[in-house]
C-alpha cells in the first residue's frame, strides 16, 4: 500500500455507528463526482488527469526542462495561488525547503508573483544579477494583479539582458490554451506556451503543466508523479466503500468532525520540507469548502517546532479542531545522536539512535498527548518519501477534496468570494470604470 489512514487515534472520538452511517452521504457524493452531476462539473479534469494527460505537451515539457536546465542558473515560476503552490510543495518535500542552497546540476528556483511586495521583488532582482535567468509565468487569463506585474518587471530585465529574440528563448508560458489577453500576447511574441486546462481548476493543477513544468526543471521524476496519482485515481475511484477506501474514510471522519462542532482542521508534519505541502493542502481545501456559511477552517503546523508556540493551545486551549497527521514511514536521511562526554544535556541515553527515531517517538508522544487532552487524531501514512508516493498523496488529498465537498453542500470548484478584494483594490487605486466605488470607499476608509 502506498498510503494508509490510521483512525485509532479517533476511535475516543467517533461512534463506530455513525461513522458507518456516513455511508450513503459519502456514496451519494462519490457517484456526483464520477457522473458529473454536481455543481461546478465544468472542473472535472483534474480527476482523470493522471491517466488521460496530453503526451505530447508532457514531452514538450520534459525537453523544455532540459533547455532551462541547461540555460540558466536562475529560474523564476511566476504565478499565485494554484499557479505555484502545487510546484513549489512538490519541490521542497522532495527536495528539500533549502532547495536552493543545495541545487547543483539544476537551476535555482524562485517563485514571484504571488505577493505585491517592492520588497521580495528588488531582492529577486539583486538575486539575479550576473546569472542567467529563464521564466515561466502561470496564468490563465494574463490579467490577474500579482503575477502580471512580477512578469512586466521581469519581462523587461530579460528583454535588456538578452534583446528580444534572446528573452524568447528564455521565457515560458503557462495559459489558456486558445483564450485570454496572455495566450494572444505569447503567441505575438512567439514564446513556447503550454496549456492550463480548461476543465481544471488552478488549486488542482498540480499535476497538470502549471506545475509540472517548474517540478521537471528541478530535476524530479515526473513520470513517477504522475503514476503515482494515476493508482491513486484507480485505487479511490473505484469504490466509496468506507471500510475499503481510505480516501472516503477521511472524507467521513472529516465531515462527522465537523458535525460534532469542530471548526478547525489542522495538518500536522514532523519535517519541515512539508511547509509548503501544508500551504497547498491549505488552499485546496479552504478556497474549496470555505463558503455558503460553512466549512472547516484549514489550518497547518509544522511539529516539534510548533509545540513550543502553538502546542499550548492545542493541547488545552477550546476544543474546537482536530489534527491530520501525515508522516512518511521510513525517511532517508538518517543523522545519529552523538555521545557527548560532558552529557551536559543529559541526553547520551539517546547516543547513537538516529533522529529519525526520536523525531517518530516525538510523534508518537504527540498523538497521545493531544487525544488525551481532547484533541481528535486522524494518522495518514507513506512508506516513503519519493516521487511515486507524493503522486498518491496528492490525488488522495484531491478526490477528498472533491467529494468532501458535496458531502458538505457546496460547489467545491468555485470561489466567488476572492474577487471582493480584487474589485475594492481596483477601485482604491483608480482603475478606469471603477469610479463611483472608488469614491465610497474612500470615505468608508476615513
Amino acid at each position: 500500500m502506498s498510503l494508509v489512514l490510521n483512525d485509532r487515534y479517533m476511535k475516543p472520538f467517533v461512534d463506530e455507528q455513525a461513522l458507518l452511517g456516513m455511508q450513503e452521504e459519502i456514496s451519494k457524493a462519490h457517484k456526483m463526482l464520477m457522473e458529473g452531476t454536481g455543481e461546478g462539473s465544468d472542473f472535472l479534469g483534474w480527476i482523470n488527469l493522471p491517466k488521460n494527460y496530453d503526451k505530447e505537451e508532457f514531452a514538450r515539457i520534459k525537453a523544455a526542462s532540459a533547455k532551462i536546465q541547461k540555460s540558466c542558473d536562475v529560474f523564476i515560476v511566476i504565478g499565485i495561488g494554484g499557479s505555484y503552490l502545487g510546484s513549489r510543495a512538490v519541490i521542497e518535500f522532495l527536495k528539500s525547503q533549502n532547495y536552493n542552497s543545495l541545487a547543483k546540476d539544476t537551476p535555482e528556483i524562485y517563485f514571484s508573483g504571488c505577493n505585491i511586495s517592492a520588497q521580495a521583488l528588488n531582492e529577486l532582482l539583486a538575486i539575479c544579477e550576473g546569472k542567467d535567468i529563464c521564466i515561466n509565468v502561470i496564468s490563465k487569463s494574463g490579467t490577474t494583479t500579482e503575477p502580471a506585474v512580477a512578469f512586466r518587471i521581469f519581462r523587461a530585465l530579460l528583454e535588456k539582458k538578452y534583446g528580444k529574440e534572446g528573452a524568447r528563448e528564455r521565457i515560458f508560458v503557462t495559459t489558456d490554451r486558445a483564450r485570454g489577453t496572455l495566450k494572444a500576447f505569447s503567441d505575438e511574441a512567439g514564446y513556447e506556451t503550454f496549456v492550463v486546462p480548461d476543465d481544471v481548476g488552478g488549486r488542482f493543477s498540480v499535476l497538470s503543466a502549471v506545475g509540472l513544468l517548474p517540478i521537471a526543471v528541478s530535476g524530479i521524476d515526473i513520470d513517477a508523479l504522475m503514476k503515482g496519482a494515476a493508482d491513486a485515481s484507480e485505487a479511490y475511484t473505484a469504490t466509496s466503500d468506507i471500510e475499503k477506501n481510505d480516501c472516503m474514510k477521511y472524507v467521513a471522519l472529516r465531515n462527522l468532525m465537523y458535525r460534532e462542532g469542530k471548526a478547525m482542521e489542522i495538518l500536522v508534519n514532523y519535517e519541515s520540507y512539508a511547509t509548503m505541502f501544508n500551504e497547498w493542502w491549505k488552499q485546496l481545501y479552504g478556497e474549496s469548502e470555505g463558503k455558503d456559511g460553512k466549512g472547516l477552517f484549514p489550518a497547518s503546523v509544522i511539529f516539534s517546532t510548533d509545540l513550543h508556540s502553538l502546542g499550548q493551545f492545542i493541547q488545552e486551549g477550546s476544543r474546537s479542531m482536530f489534527e491530520t497527521v501525515v508522516s512518511v514511514v521510513n525517511e532517508e536521511s538518517k543523522l545519529p545522536v552523538p555521545f557527548d562526554e560532558a552529557n551536559v544535556d543529559g541526553l547520551n541515553f539517546l547516543a547513537g539512535v538516529d533522529l529519525n527515531d526520536v523525531n517518530k517517538m516525538a510523534m508518537k508522544g504527540t498523538i497521545l498527548a493531544h487525544i488525551d487532552g481532547g484533541t481528535p487524531n486522524i494518522l495518514i501514512e507513506i512508506p516513503e518519501k519519493n516521487a511515486y508516493t507524493l503522486g498518491y498523496l496528492l490525488y488522495f488529498f484531491e478526490f477528498a477534496c472533491g467529494v468532501s465537498g458535496y458531502v458538505l453542500g457546496v460547489n467545491p470548484f468555485n470561489q466567488p468570494g476572492v474577487e471582493a478584494y480584487k474589485k475594492n483594490m481596483f477601485a482604491l487605486l483608480g482603475k478606469p470604470g471603477y469610479e463611483a466605488q472608488k469614491a465610497e470607499l474612500e470615505a468608508r476608509l476615513k
